[in-house]
């Protein structure tokens, strides 16, 4: 019976240790997936950049120039309407951009009906895409932290950086100020750009008098966003933007023929004393204002981010500092897409 008992007392000791031998490996890649996922997320930056028709080329340059100045684990969310969407991916796969990490994502105009005022001055500021950083939380939904670029931008600097932007407690977006930087000042002089709330409401407008603000106030440029997911849905941003595009469909509060941005306005009007601050470098503008005015090379080549606003884009002519954007611009393997230049 001794004998017996051992024995069996063996086999369950064996069954046990078997058991264990077979689940660990098992239980560890659980436990790593659980573990690595957050970690994944956290270190992943999401960029959002819009790929319109007639201006693929930009959102490829912008990409481009991104790509190929960090290290960083980068994840683009290219944002395109149904019509455009293959040509971009077509692009992308058949580029050196083929390395890259990317989402294409359709966005739906219909969000858009009844909101969107017509303005024959700019037309081209009613484009729907130009309305997307108004959606993010929609478009973007796993990460907590976004970035955003207009797609007329060459980044310079590493990524990163930019992405490490701290956002003060309770601040859902941070921007770069119009007023922000002494070096700029003489371009917006020479073009005649506006830099203050002036320049993108209608103060003759009692709906803009009892907001509060100096019309004196300095903008900002939502061409660069920073973004907290987390405070842009529990402040309702997205709706309060909606609010006062439908407030300007029944009032006409701005348009296009003012600051030049029909999205920019209510945005201004929204994040109003709310937003926190980008670097300055990090976001020097006006190079498409004028086909004239030029930056010095020296203060260019320190920047860390250019953005081409305005109506003179680098893919156009004519433009300025055009070889910076050139230098990242990658053809259409199509051949849709054809740079316009003097000699073409």
């Amino acid at each position: 019976v001794n004998q017996i008992l051992l024995l069996l007392l063996v086999l369950t000791v064996c069954a046990i240790l078997y058991n264990k031998v077979h689940q660990v490996p098992l239980a560890l890649k659980n436990e790593t997936v659980d573990l690595e996922s957050p970690e994944e997320m956290e270190e992943e930056i999401p960029v959002v950049i819009c790929a319109a028709a007639g201006r693929m080329g930009a959102a490829v340059a912008a990409i481009s120039s991104i790509y190929s100045n960090t290290e960083a684990n980068v994840l683009f969310y290219i944002v395109g309407l149904k019509t455009t969407i293959p040509h971009i991916r077509k692009w992308i796969e058949n580029s050196k951009l083929k390395e890259i990490k990317f989402k294409v994502v359709e966005f739906n105009p219909m969000v858009l009906k009844g909101k969107i005022r017509q303005d024959a001055s700019r037309p081209e500021l009613l484009q729907p895409l130009n309305f997307v950083r108004f959606y993010l939380p929609l478009l973007i939904q796993k990460h907590e932290k976004v970035i955003y670029l207009d797609d007329d931008v060459i980044v310079q600097g590493d990524i990163q950086e930019l992405y490490d932007t701290k956002l003060a407690p309770g601040h859902a977006a941070a921007f770069s100020d119009d007023c922000d930087l002494p070096s700029t000042h003489e371009m917006v002089r020479s073009v005649g750009m506006q830099n203050t709330y002036m320049g993108f409401l209608d103060y003759r407008k009692q709906a803009i008098r009892d907001l509060g603000i100096s019309p004196s106030t300095c903008s900002f440029n939502p061409g660069v966003i920073v973004a907290n997911m987390t405070e842009w849905k529990h402040q309702r941003i997205t709706k309060q933007l909606e609010k006062w595009m439908q407030r300007n469909v029944e009032e006409n509060l701005y348009s296009s023929t003012l600051g030049g941005g029909v999205a920019t306005s209510p945005m201004l009007i929204v994040f109003h004393g709310k937003y926190s601050s980008i670097n300055p470098m990090w976001h020097i503008r006006h190079l498409g204002w004028s086909p004239d005015a030029r930056y010095s090379e020296q203060f260019l080549q320190e920047a860390k981010l250019l953005h081409w606003n305005g109506r003179y884009k680098p893919w156009d002519y004519p433009s300025v500092h055009t070889d910076l954007w050139e230098n990242w611009f990658i053809p259409d393997p199509s051949g849709k897409f054809k740079l316009t230049r003097p000699d073409s």
